[in-house]
């Protein structure tokens, strides 16, 4: 019997370069581009104190650009930092915008981008399709394989309230994504394993979600689930591997593009309240939720579970329910040799406030929709004690 295949948009950024060592060119690429003198750098304390930004600053130089560096990003970003940043970006009349870190560092440089030349308030933004008018150029650097934010149209801030909304609009695609894998070599084992998670996370919501899943998210969920399953552990024991470093950022990067076009659901749903409320990362609040959420979905997503259970190299019998129970027992077991906390109790969440989480969750009316089964804040509650 034939299908007719549904109508689908995808969307994606226009130029990907893949080179190690590429950063610490960045100038030359650049120059080549866009015509641009002043560039804001949008970074984090961390990468300044670790002394990674130095090639990309040195070759921006090299190449006669006026550079301004912002980097007072933290995990999590609040509206303040955003503002911030803006601010920065205003003073130096700044013409380009990098972000060169992780998520929340892409996620500010994208809405900077968006605002330095905008009659919008940040305010104005949230939800889907509120940006209106045009961005500066924009280039994205991730220095970790996780949130797949240089190559999505979201950003995720934290409000004044703790709570985590989202900025959605195509005027976040960046120009311009680098992955240098160079970037990520000696991340420490938990920031390694918490963002491949959240990579994997990533991939699975976009291959099971309810709307806009279509066959070109599928694939590249697809090819990101095998680059990760199969790198991410050899990374985390050994942060120096080049292979696997290269391997999970690229994976992370597809995954990325998967979620872009077909959304996340209900693993993140739960995992922003943890972020927002007790800043616990958003990679490592994904792990400590997914296993839950993946049990809970499974009586309508076991046929797509049981495709993805021998891309990640479970063993398979064609059996669907099986097939769907191996996939989610392979998860646990790549979680478990990764060595992040697998329980909200190893993170410090108090039992008590479970119930505000899943109170916290349901505000997520965006991302619960397309989970592949409904969800109630007392479903969320019993998620929560079930990851506890």
């Amino acid at each position: 019997m034939n299908t007719v295949m549904k109508d689908f948009t995808f969307s994606t950024v226009p130029e990907i370069i893949v080179e190690w060592a590429g950063a610490a060119r960045i100038g030359e690429i650049i120059q080549q581009r866009f015509n641009a003198c002043r560039v804001l750098v949008v970074t984090d304390p961390g990468l300044i104190k670790a002394e990674i930004l130095l090639p990309t600053l040195r070759s921006l130089h090299d190449a006669g650009f006026q550079v301004t560096v912002y980097d007072r990003v933290q995990p999590d970003p609040h509206e303040r930092l955003v503002r911030e940043a803006l601010q920065v970006a205003r003073d130096g009349h700044c013409e380009l915008v990098i972000g060169l870190g992780g998520g929340s560092s892409l996620d500010v440089a994208k809405l900077v981008a968006v605002l330095v030349n905008a009659e919008q308030d940040l305010q104005e933004l949230y939800g889907i399709g509120k940006i209106t008018g045009q961005r500066l150029p924009l280039v994205n650097i991730p220095t970790t394989a996780g949130t797949g934010s240089e190559v999505t149209n979201i950003s995720i801030l934290t409000t004044n309230d703790d709570s985590k909304m989202g900025i959605v609009a195509p005027q976040l695609y960046g120009d311009l994504v680098l992955l240098d894998a160079q970037l990520t070599l000696g991340l420490p084992s938990l920031h390694t394993a918490a963002a491949g998670i959240d990579a994997m996370v990533h991939a699975i919501e976009a291959y099971t979600g309810k709307h806009r899943k279509n066959p070109i998210s599928d694939a590249l969920a697809r090819e990101a689930l095998r680059l990760i399953s199969r790198h991410l552990v050899t990374a985390c024991r050994d942060g120096c591997n080049r292979e696997a470093r290269e391997n999970i950022l690229l994976g992370a990067m597809l995954a990325g593009q998967a979620f872009a076009n077909s959304p996340v659901a209900a693993v993140h749903a739960l995992a922003y309240p943890l972020g927002a409320r007790h800043h616990i990362p958003h990679g490592l609040s994904n792990a400590l939720m997914l296993v839950p959420v993946l049990q809970f979905n499974a009586p309508a997503a076991a046929p797509r579970y049981a495709e993805l259970a021998a891309v990640i190299g479970a063993e398979v019998s064609g059996d669907v329910e099986k097939d769907a129970g191996a996939f989610i027992a392979a998860m646990v077991c790549i979680i478990a040799e990764t060595g992040a906390p697998n329980r909200l109790r190893d993170v410090d969440i108090p039992t008590e406030k479970l119930a505000i989480l899943a109170q916290d969750a349901m505000q997520q009316t965006r991302l619960l929709d397309n989970n592949p089964v409904p969800l109630t804040e007392n479903d969320a509650l019993r998620l929560y004690q079930q990851a506890f």
